[in-house]
């Protein structure tokens, strides 16, 4: 049957087509991936609450091109909650969906968003981020730099006494996360976090780089910390990727990277709630642990003299 309702949190939704496939390899549909985020909900949404989300949509699945798509269309229903968020490169705004509940990540699942992407800051106070990220992705398959260079990059933050969190992205590499308070605007945050990748380029010249330019990494590893800006956004924990196998953007525990196996796809839709029935969430209460940055970036100064 390819038409079915559902009700979700006191809301009726038409779901369409769940018998199409998205991941053709895989044999996976959309009401498999419906299901998927019913199941992941109570989960998930701590790390998407009153954030703005750009939707990565595959309406022909996964081997055809997707598309992101930040404003909310018109037809969405009006209990979807929706924020006036500002374009700076248009002067203008314009109303971004903000996923809060499970019926909401339901909904979207049927639009086929397979993947949402969540902002580093929250609606109330939108030019200051409460996460800081460094997004770690290898010159090529060799997930071991990947590896050694999170464990340096946590080593580095514990000498600023900044908590950092580990999570698989689902794609080639992993997200270290940095929760931080929201006394810092994103120009300042990136400032941060560039003189912390420049400090582990210092000490690693021959694995690490922060060049921007692909041609000039020589294959060393890229300490992206592009990220912290304005508008731009990350996948969520738990969100699927778009990719053979749908592979889960995982938080982790930073013992679990001393797992030899371990590469950025080893969750996925088929297991990654066998992996949640074995042990609680590892992000769980840590993303409360935000500090100012006032300190860490006088350390951190301490340690570029």
């Amino acid at each position: 049957m390819s038409e079915r309702r559902m009700t979700v949190g006191g809301h009726q939704i038409e779901l369409s087509n769940v018998d199409k496939i998205l991941f053709p390899g895989d044999g996976i549909t959309k009401g498999d991936l419906i299901d998927y985020y019913h199941r992941i909900a109570e989960t998930m949404l701590p790390y998407m609450k009153d954030r703005p989300i750009t939707m990565q949509r595959f309406p022909d699945g996964i081997d055809e091109e997707g598309f992101y798509q930040k404003e909310a269309p018109d037809y969405f229903p009006a209990w979807i909650r929706r924020e006036s968020i500002e374009v700076e490169e248009e002067a203008s705004s314009q109303p971004q969906v903000v996923c809060d509940n499970a019926a909401t990540l339901v909904y979207l699942a049927n639009q086929a968003c397979i993947t949402p992407h969540v902002w580093l800051s929250r609606v109330d106070k939108i030019r200051h981020p409460d996460r800081l990220i460094f997004d770690l992705d290898p010159p090529g398959d060799d997930f071991e730099l990947v590896r050694s260079a999170a464990k340096s990059l946590r080593s580095l933050l514990d000498e600023l006494n900044l908590t950092s969190l580990v999570m698989t992205t689902g794609s080639r590499g992993l997200h270290i996360l940095v929760p931080i308070d929201r006394s810092s605007d994103f120009d300042t945050v990136r400032s941060f976090a560039k003189k912390v990748a420049a400090v582990l380029e210092e000490r690693e010249p021959d694995r690490l780089t922060v060049e921007t330019s692909k041609k000039k990494r020589r294959g060393r590893l890229f300490l992206d910390y592009l990220r912290n800006s304005y508008a731009q956004h990350t996948v969520a924990p738990y969100a699927v990727r778009a990719r053979p196998g749908a592979p889960v953007a995982a938080p982790l525990d930073w013992d679990e990277l001393a797992d030899k196996d371990l590469r950025s796809k080893t969750y996925d839709m088929g297991n990654i709630f066998r992996r949640l029935g074995q042990k609680t969430d590892p992000w769980e209460g840590a993303v409360e642990q935000s500090r100012s940055l006032e300190e860490p970036a006088r350390l951190l100064d301490e340690l570029q003299q």
